[in-house]
């Protein structure tokens, strides 16, 4: 056997042998408690974005935070307000539960992204942000036609596509992620970045692209969406996109398999210490504008033409955020239940953060059975925004990506889009 084949078949060996875990349900969020489970943040947005996050009280009374036909939850945004003085009124919810480690799968058929002006993300972060971590599965800005899925850590976290277990490559090589080298076989998307550290490079993080029209945007939408999976172990945190009419059943299953899904868009697997730099992160679904990503990328942006700012755009043109809304089928958290399931393994920790206003229903399994088990609804305790939450409230203001758990702009921030 050469050398290179030796090569690639101990990278799918080592690929495998990552994903070997017995997946059993641990959270369900369900439509009709859906956010039940979720803290509404109503901070100033750390990420300086021309925003107005209202609690769920407004929301509910705005229209913002709801379930369509009973089955699937909405989060959508104001597109009737003219010139809104505090910025457009949007959601931004986290969950009560932390995580260390767990299978996370999210059918989602339709996102806010492909808009002028919009920054949508799925993510997740720790309260003491960089150093307990931050996933970004789903974000991009403007009418963006990719997906970025971006990591960001206190000092010391480096990721290479495939990590350690990846054969030898060229530097450059390694940093585009896909050229021809054996680190192909381990993820399918372009990695942009490799140091994870928020506090350097703009806070860009590690990111990796992915280059599927269908995975970000008006092309996620225009195919009824598809499934995000994002696996966390203490050995790599991986992503994967299925996308409508292509969701294996495996995935959507009560006992998903993530050996069985074949190659990830985004497999970060070291040589960073996941363990040290990834821990308890509430999950977290947003819609802010602007900001220190698609404000601060306006100008390069296709949308310059449109408006002098993008605040300028935001304000001016209510109507064009009518289709600037999150439908969620399914949410749901899975840990690993073979022997020695380690107890960081799901959503136990659930901060103790004031219960925010009232809590309305939770999302059902779009169009795959992923999510028919309703779990209980489970007392919004949860720090209500997610990363501020145990801190101080106030303290969010971003200034720079500081002390508090921003939605970074992952590597393509100084993209055109």
């Amino acid at each position: 056997m050469s050398p290179s084949l030796l090569g690639i078949c101990s990278a799918l060996a080592s690929l495998v042998a990552l994903s070997q875990a017995a997946y059993v349900i641990h959270d369900d969020y369900t439509p009709s408690t859906f956010f039940d489970k979720f803290e509404f943040f109503t901070e100033p947005d750390p990420t300086h974005g021309f925003v107005d996050y209202v609690n769920q009280t407004r929301a509910k009374e705005l229209g913002l935070a709801r379930l369509t036909n009973g089955s699937k939850v909405y989060m959508g945004v104001d597109h009737k307000t003219q010139s809104p003085e505090d910025g457009r009124a949007s959601v931004r919810i986290s969950s009560n539960k932390t995580y260390t480690h767990g299978l996370f799968i999210a059918d989602i058929s339709h996102m806010p992204g492909g808009i002028c002006g919009t920054w949508p993300a799925f993510w997740m972060f720790g309260a003491n942000w960089p150093n307990q971590g931050e996933i970004g599965i789903l974000e991009g800005v403007h009418t963006s036609d990719y997906n970025a899925i971006t990591l960001h850590s206190g000092a010391g976290c480096v990721m290479l596509p495939g990590g350690a277990a990846a054969p030898a490559a060229p530097a450059a090589n390694r940093t585009l992620g896909r050229l021809g080298n054996a680190a192909d076989v381990l993820q399918t998307g372009n990695q942009t970045t490799t140091n994870c550290q928020a506090m350097i490079n703009d806070n860009v993080g590690c990111s990796v692209k992915d280059l599927r029209p269908t995975s970000y945007g008006a092309g996620f939408n225009a195919n009824g969406g598809g499934v995000y999976a994002m696996e966390w172990t203490s050995k790599r945190i991986a992503v994967w996109f299925f996308p409508r009419g292509d969701i294996p059943a495996n995935v959507v299953s009560a006992a998903p398999d993530p050996a069985t899904w074949g190659t990830p868009a985004a497999n970060f697997a070291g040589p960073c210490d996941i363990d040290s730099h990834f821990k308890e992160n509430r999950i977290i679904f947003d819609t802010t504008f602007c900001g220190d990503w698609a404000g601060n990328t306006w100008a390069q942006s296709t949308c310059a033409p449109k408006a002098k700012t993008c605040n300028a755009f935001v304000a001016k043109n209510p109507t064009a955020f009518k289709d600037a809304y999150w439908e969620i089928g399914a949410l749901r958290v899975f840990k690993d239940g073979g022997a020695g399931a380690e107890k960081k393994g799901g959503a136990e920790k659930e901060p103790v953060a004031e219960k925010k206003a009232g809590a309305e229903k939770e999302p059902v399994a779009e169009k795959e059975p992923i999510a028919e088990k309703e779990a209980g609804a489970e007392k919004k305790a949860g720090a209500e925004k997610e990363f501020v939450a145990e801190k101080e409230a106030g303290a969010e203001k971003k200034a720079g990506a500081q002390a508090t758990g921003v939605k970074r702009s992952p590597a393509g921030k100084n993209g055109v889009y």
